[in-house]
């Protein structure tokens, strides 16, 4: 055999690296379709100046100023009204429920105490359970509304007309007061680490059994699909709900995130996301021929996830296409609802708009788990 450094043998061995990644369709695919998914995602999708945010308006007073005000904010880049509540409490319900992001309440006698020189109070609640948000919009809302009112101060009113607010703008961020980050990134870590960790694991199981060999002897076996499923999932259901009560307990001891809701309603929502991001992993084993492809299978499922739920970035600054796509995931309505039971003390009645979305998941995924496990067996 030759020592000498062989330009032939260099050669056969790339061409047979080749052959086996031409063979190896799912790692090709990946290679090419991860790069395109991040590149279409950050490009297109991720937004972190949200704009167009629903917004309630309360307005007791229908005089001009209060009109004008309104008009400001509809014509603005970060508001859009959707919703005008007959009185504060409805308003409080919307924001709680998660849909609107701000409420402007515009008092009785606004009109009146403008033209007074009294400058009236006027509130706007924010949801401020993701500060980023939110931000920006709060910062031009004095500008706003100063621009509006002194365009209606003319002629007589026009001695009105000061350098300051001609109101002032009693503004309350709900459920986070003091705009701390960890209120809204531990929660959603939640979410986050159980779709990574559990469909990792669960993708593996079949894969494993048939890479060391055992798949013929649960083949052997008279367990039916869905009774394999069922025997393989609980005990990660287990290992799920030991890694809610850590990262709780964590998020109490280190973060002082406050627990305001029922502990027992998170602990339901909690393991039916877990069983979502179980039967995926299980549909994923099923696919797979090897623990590599598995796991290829679970990042390239994460990425989107974790992108578009809106865990990183604000979900309402994503385009409309991007918000819908998702409102698939289970994630985004699982983050959902641990920030609004943490956070805005939700009951089961403001959760449940986003206990359905997962359920419908779980049935889906379950189902195609099971056909295709069928198919493994025979």
């Amino acid at each position: 055999m030759s020592h000498r450094f062989s330009l032939a043998r260099v050669r056969a061995v790339l061409i047979k690296e080749f052959i086996q990644v031409r063979r190896d369709r799912l790692t090709f695919a990946m290679m090419i379709g991860v790069p395109l998914l991040q590149l279409l995602l950050f490009g297109y999708a991720i937004n972190s100046d949200p704009k167009q945010l629903p917004t309630a308006v309360v307005c007791a007073d229908p005089g001009p100023f209060a009109r004008s005000m309104v008009s400001a904010l509809e014509n603005s880049a970060y508001f859009e009204v959707t919703h005008k509540p007959a009185s504060e409490d409805e308003g409080d319900r919307l924001l709680a429920l998660g849909e609107v992001q701000f409420l402007l309440v515009i008092p009785s006698g606004f009109d009146r105490s403008l033209q007074r020189g009294e400058r009236p109070n006027v509130l706007l609640a924010a949801d401020a359970t993701d500060p980023s948000a939110t931000g920006n919009a709060l910062s031009v809302i004095s500008t706003l509304g100063r621009q509006s009112i002194n365009r209606e101060l003319s002629g007589p009113l026009a001695s009105l007309k000061t350098s300051e607010d001609p109101f002032e703008v009693r503004v309350q961020r709900r459920y986070n007061p003091e705009g701390l980050t960890s209120y809204n990134i531990v929660p959603g870590l939640m979410g986050v680490i159980l779709t990574m960790t559990m469909i990792m694991m669960t993708a593996l199981s079949v894969t494993r059994e048939r890479e060391k060999g055992t798949m013929e002897n649960l083949l052997a076996t008279p367990a039916r699909p869905l009774e394999v499923m069922v025997g393989k999932i609980i005990p990660y259901v287990v290992i799920g709900y030991v890694q809610v009560g850590v990262i709780l307990v964590a998020a109490k001891v280190l973060f002082q995130v406050p627990m305001l809701g029922s502990l027992a309603l998170l602990a339901g929502a909690a393991g039916l996301f877990i069983v979502a991001c179980l039967a995926v992993g299980f549909t994923f084993s099923t696919l797979a021929k090897s623990q590599l492809q598995a796991m290829q299978m679970t990042m390239f499922f994460f990425l989107p996830n974790i992108l578009l739920s809106g865990f990183m970035f604000p979900f309402r600054g994503m385009p409309e296409w991007a918000q819908y796509v998702g409102s698939v995931f289970p994630l985004t309505h699982f983050l959902r609802i641990v920030r609004g039971i943490l956070l805005k003390d939700n009951t089961m009645y403001e959760v449940l708009p986003h206990v359905w979305p997962i359920l419908a998941f779980v049935l889906v995924a379950s189902s195609l788990a099971l056909k295709r496990y069928k198919m493994t067996l025979d």
